[in-house]
């Protein structure tokens, strides 16, 4: 296994892990238990995603694909001008 991505918190984890999910992707996120421990446990670098060695490079592009994706202009409703409403 590799690990093929490092979430800033555990929403973006589970949000990635459903993503590479939809794409016949295994992930299995390193460091799930270690985010109760925060007080005591540097920052960064507790969470990755780890996936099998074949499917490594399909999912550092499906990540980055994800990471520089921007809303479309003009999703917004009228009534909120500037918000994305999901």
């Amino acid at each position: 296994m590799q690990r093929v991505y490092e979430p800033g918190d555990l929403l973006e984890a589970e949000m990635l892990i459903g993503m590479l999910a939809a794409e016949g992707i295994d992930t299995h996120l390193a460091g799930r238990h270690l985010i109760g421990a925060i007080g005591e446990l540097p920052m960064g670098g507790l969470l990755g995603l780890m996936v099998a060695d074949r499917q490594a490079e399909r999912a550092r592009a499906l990540i980055a694909d994800y990471n520089a994706a921007r809303p479309m202009a003009g999703g917004e409703p009228d009534s909120y001008p500037g918000e994305l409403i999901c």
